[in-house]
């Protein structure tokens, strides 16, 4: 097997390095990928981030692409990085599992999600299926059914969820990009735990086809990987409408890449106050101190109601996902892990009166937030309340007082995602702490751009980074 590392490259190369090595002919797709699966293949038994290997598929996929272009033909942007997905996106011949025992039963997937098809369509390659939670309702990561993913950078420690193999992938250096998806903090909270950029698009941005859902009015596709330009190059690719998604919005593509480069002049970045900068969770607050000053953000809003805003969408998720797996739950419930099934059980017994006045406190807060934006252009909070968890851990300490651990490591995400706000996680790390906690730069919706913009100054200037946990 031709070593990657004796071509000059290593883990810690990006989707840029990689796609360029390969369309200058410094290496080829095969040496790639054939990197790529010797590092799973050493290190995943011990870190738990992979359901499925596509060995045979991704090798076929890259020569391909290398006999493309020994003849001179486009290989596209993204010619031989490759990708892995969380398991509730389709892949043609895989069964989708989205984390679950019940869905090993379902004949295999016909066809790929739209985003691995739009990504393959520029030259990457997928080379597999991520961990995760079961259906995506859990922020720890835990999944009863499989070998838990495991936080790279300090084996005993949570990688989050519920895209906990898609955070451990890149964490460890086994991919450069992973898909996942972000209900009420799915890609942000392990990219927090886990030291790594996220992106979870503006609600209906990127296509939902051929994925499993969770909660539809809240499910959002993205993206984790170790920098804010690589983000920025793989949500160029996968944008567009898509007709096999109601859900996609009918928006042209509105390229984020090629505006990094514009920095943050011009932009008006707050702190979100109040709710958001609790006693006592010290790390957090640290962290969203040093990106403001890095940021020149000077201001502090208050974001109305975000308490509110995070039970509100608590009780649309339970109700949702209650109503999505009834039927599961009265053929299988056995097969069902407690935690889920107990809050699937309790979602489908939720009054009416109760949800449709969560949704009307939705539409207000919704109209709050525009009018803080008429006048912000970006908002500063924490992404998780502390560091990572140990994984025998199971309370934590917020505002002063001594709390559940699983149902709160979301508590700073939950409020955004319920009005559906583009978002991007970056990693910050300190001296003294060896591991990272995460800051979210908000953006009024369809203004993923801005978010990036940040997120790369950020990372240009040093003050943000995600290296690759040293596993070797």
């Amino acid at each position: 097997m031709t070593s990657l590392l004796d071509q000059g490259c290593s883990p810690q190369l990006g989707i840029l390095e990689i796609s360029t090595g390969v369309r200058s002919g410094r290496f080829t797709a095969r040496a790639a990928i054939e990197h790529t699966l010797a590092r799973i293949e050493r290190f995943d038994g011990e870190l738990g981030a992979f359901t499925a290997v596509l060995a045979e598929r991704a090798l076929a996929r890259a020569d391909a692409i290398d006999a493309r272009h020994a003849a001179g033909k486009p290989v596209g942007a993204l010619a031989g990085v490759p990708f892995a997905v969380k398991n509730l996106y389709d892949i043609a011949g895989l069964v989708t599992l989205a984390g679950s025992r019940i869905n090993r039963d379902n004949p295999p997937a016909a066809r790929d999600a739209t985003l691995i098809e739009r990504l393959e369509g520029q030259g990457a390659i997928c080379v597999g299926a991520l961990n995760m939670s079961e259906y995506a309702y859990d922020f720890t990561g835990s999944n009863p059914h499989e070998a838990p993913s495991r936080n790279p950078h300090a084996l005993d420690h949570l990688a989050g969820g519920s895209s906990s193999g898609a955070a451990t992938a890149v964490a460890a250096g086994f991919v450069p990009l992973a898909l996942g998806s972000d209900t009420n903090g799915s890609l942000r909270v392990p990219a927090s735990l886990c030291g790594l950029f996220a992106l979870k698009p503006t609600y209906g941005r990127l296509s939902r086809a051929r994925s499993f859902p969770f909660v539809a009015s809240l499910d959002h596709m993205g993206s984790l990987a170790r920098s804010a330009r690589d983000l920025a190059f793989a949500y160029d690719a996968m944008q567009g409408p898509d007709p096999d998604d109601p859900s996609c919005a009918q928006r042209p593509v509105q390229p984020a890449l090629f505006e990094l480069g514009r920095g943050i002049e011009g932009l008006r970045i707050a702190v979100a106050g109040g709710y958001f900068q609790p006693d006592g969770n010290h790390d957090a607050l640290e962290a969203v101190r040093r990106c403001a000053k890095a940021l020149d953000a000077h201001e502090t809003i208050e974001i109305p109601q975000a308490a509110a805003a995070r039970a509100a969408a608590f009780l649309i998720t339970i109700t949702e996902a209650g109503g999505l797996h009834r039927q599961r739950l009265q053929q299988r419930v056995g097969d069902f892990a407690p935690a889920v099934r107990d809050r699937l059980i309790a979602g489908n017994m939720v009054p009416a009166t109760w949800v449709a006045a969560a949704h009307r406190f939705r539409h207000w807060f919704k109209a709050e937030m525009h009018r803080i934006f008429e006048r912000i252009d970006l908002i500063l909070a924490p992404a998780t309340p502390c560091r990572s968890p140990r994984t025998d851990q199971t309370t934590i300490t917020f505002d002063g007082q001594t709390i559940p651990l699983k149902a709160n490591l979301g508590l700073f995400t939950q409020p955004i995602s319920f009005i559906g706000l583009p978002v991007v996680t970056v990693p910050l790390w300190s001296e003294n702490e060896k591991l990272p906690i995460g800051v979210q730069i908000i953006a009024p919706a369809w203004r993923e751009d801005l978010a990036l913009r940040a997120a790369w100054a950020l990372e240009t200037a040093g003050v943000v980074r995600a290296p690759v946990a040293t596993i070797e």
